[in-house]
């Protein structure tokens, strides 16, 4: 037997009531704090009403977009389907633990696990290559980047490096926690996790974001100053706004707030200041002061932190599972040859997990909205921003049911330029 094999064989049995109660209690306090800080209704004593399609775009700018969206929702289910399919296929059966075990060698854990990681991650990113190559093929041909292939090359390895990362430091939690604490590991390591969701979204703007992008401050100026008073009537403390220098990948106009406490930031790509006119540019910044001033990454943080004690709990369950160790012959989460299923795992709750996540976003992302209209007074303006936004990124106006469910992150197209009249008739 290998070292590995040798060290995997401390484990023993896990407190499989302890770990479904935790399970239990955690989807609970999930779903009530759901409840309590999300703002679920989209218009308040009202019912949105989005517009139609001819009300915001041309019959030119509805078939173009239709065009560029089916395309890369096609290319980007496949490449989903096809990473799902793989992790499956090493991660609930003993192919993936005896490749790891011939990689791994006699390594000492935790070496092989980040090791393992590594493995896994680039031949699943090699395996979705070609489908990347066609996404970013059309986006050139649709005039949606201007990125060269060598730069377009470097940021898919910037990413694999920071999912490595990431990933690698999740798994080294589970094993670690495993080998130390048989029985509670779950314990240990899903208040790990939690404490790594926090610390991540503390750190990401600061040790993430700058791999892609440059940020400077925003120019002085009359449209700065309006900035920063539009932000003092949100009841935001902003010292500076960040300009990201995204125009040399895409010519999408965006906006985002990120970071908690000192490394909280709000950034404006370049590409949006100079294609917008002010106005327009200030009712997109002030959806972004919206997301501040309702403190919408330190929820979103807190629900991932608890999601992520539950996510711990049940992938306890399912790595102790005879079912499971037997079809992939490994000895449970202390083995680092479980690397695989472990990965697996975490893919299908991902798949299970995107519908509420976007459900959570969709409605925080609307009553956002809601906030840049008040804040702005910019009612036809907002109309006409969301279809700059849309018809700069080429974004579909009225997207499959399904997909909008499963991916729509934010409302559609249509359901914003709806939300203002929808406002309008509550009141």
């Amino acid at each position: 037997m290998s070292t590995v094999e040798d060290e995997a064989a401390v484990a023993g049995p896990l407190a499989r009531r302890a770990a479904a109660l935790t399970a239990i209690l955690a989807t609970g306090l999930l779903a009530l704090t759901a409840v309590l800080v999300v703002p679920w209704d989209w218009v308040p004593g009202g019912d949105l009403r989005p517009l139609a399609e001819s009300q915001m775009f041309t019959p030119a700018e509805i078939a173009r977009a239709e065009a560029f969206s089916s395309g890369q929702r096609y290319l980007g289910w496949a490449s989903y389907a096809l990473s799902l399919l793989f992790a499956l296929a090493l991660g609930l059966t003993s192919l993936g633990s005896r490749l790891l075990r011939r990689l791994q060698g006699r390594l000492r854990w935790w070496l092989a696990v980040p090791l393992g990681v590594l493995a896994l991650l680039t031949v699943g990113r090699l395996l979705t290559l070609p489908l990347s190559l066609a996404a970013h093929h059309r986006n050139l041909d649709y005039g949606l980047s201007g990125q060269s292939w060598p730069a377009w090359s470097v940021d898919i390895l910037k990413s694999l490096g920071v999912s490595w990362v990431f990933t690698a430091l999740l798994a080294l939690l589970v094993v670690a926690a495993a080998r130390r604490s048989p029985r509670l590991w779950f314990a240990w390591a899903g208040g790990a996790a939690a404490v790594l969701t926090v610390g991540g979204s503390f750190l990401y703007p600061v040790a993430v974001e700058p791999l892609f992008n440059r940020f400077t401050s925003m120019e002085p100026g009359a449209f700065k100053t309006s900035v920063l008073a539009l932000a003092e009537r949100q009841g935001v403390e902003v010292d500076d706004v960040l300009v990201a220098d995204a125009s040399r990948r895409t010519t999408t106009l965006n906006a985002y707030v990120s970071g908690l406490g000192g490394t909280r930031r709000v950034v404006v790509y370049d590409n949006l200041l100079a294609d917008l006119p002010p106005n327009q540019a200030r009712v997109v910044i002030a959806h972004e002061m919206a997301h501040a001033e309702n403190r919408d990454v330190a929820v979103g943080t807190l629900l991932g932190a608890i999601g992520s004690v539950l996510g711990v709990a049940v992938l306890a369950l399912a790595l102790d599972s005879r079912w499971l160790r037997r079809r992939t012959a490994t000895t449970g989460a202390a083995d680092p040859a479980s690397l695989a299923a472990l990965v697996a795992l975490v893919a299908v709750g991902a798949v299970v997990s995107s519908p509420a996540q976007n459900l959570v976003s969709r409605a925080v992302e609307a009553r956002a909205d809601r906030d840049s209209i008040s804040a702005t007074g910019a009612d036809r303006t907002f109309v006409s921003v969301q279809q700059a936004l849309a018809v700069s990124a080429l974004h579909d106006p009225n997207p499959p049911r399904w997909s909008q469910v499963w991916f729509g992150s934010h409302p559609t197209a249509l359901e914003r330029g709806g939300l203002p009249r929808s406002l309008r008739d509550a009141r």
